[in-house]
């Protein structure tokens, strides 16, 4: 629980900052916040939200909190539910899917940053419209590597699971398929 006088103290000088920096924005919505966060400042140092209503606040924001992650939670576990899935499957274009991915993410990457270059060295006046067009693209992009992540992670947790074999045991599988010479010479004794 938050102290009475972490609530008096810091709270007012956040909301302070926030609604000062929400002020030098020019726009009708960061103006009416900067004025709504510069009221709710003031309200808190004069003490008219006591803290058992911050108190009350905080245990909404904490439950807000735990309800996304509970929603996170459902999402990683249908991503996974989704992975497993495709590992198991007979087809075999589904099990190439991940790498296919891949692939196709790092082409496009390389695609896009060869033609940002290109209009920047060569087309220098219109390099401000396409870097904000880059910048524009930036969810796309977040999104499909955020499944590519997910993608490598998982694989490399698979890879993780299988037991590897130690190079003693490697050696010792491959030396049990080479005849021994004592073998090889009872091989020529009974030919």
């Amino acid at each position: 629980m938050v102290s009475p006088v972490l609530l008096q103290m810091g709270l007012p000088v956040l909301a302070s900052i926030v609604s000062e920096a929400l002020g030098t924005i020019k726009h009708p919505a960061a103006q009416v916040a900067s004025k709504s966060l510069g009221q709710v400042s003031d309200a808190l140092s004069m003490g008219q939200i006591t803290p058992e209503q911050m108190a009350e606040a905080n245990r909404h924001a904490e439950k807000m909190a735990e309800v996304a992650a509970q929603e996170n939670v459902a999402a990683y576990q249908q991503v996974n539910e989704s992975l497993r899935a495709e590992v198991a499957s007979s087809d075999a274009y589904v099990r190439r899917m991940r790498p296919t991915f891949g692939y196709l993410m790092a082409l496009t990457w390389a695609a896009q940053m060869l033609a940002l270059a290109y209009v920047i060295v060569f087309e220098t006046a219109q390099a401000d419209i396409v870097l904000q067009s880059m910048e524009s693209l930036g969810t796309i992009w977040m999104v499909g590597l955020s499944v590519l992540g997910i993608y490598v992670y998982k694989r490399s947790e698979e890879k993780r699971t299988i037991a590897p074999r130690s190079t003693d045991q490697k050696a010792q599988n491959s030396a049990a398929f080479v005849p021994s010479a004592q073998t090889r010479q009872s091989y020529k004794v009974n030919e």
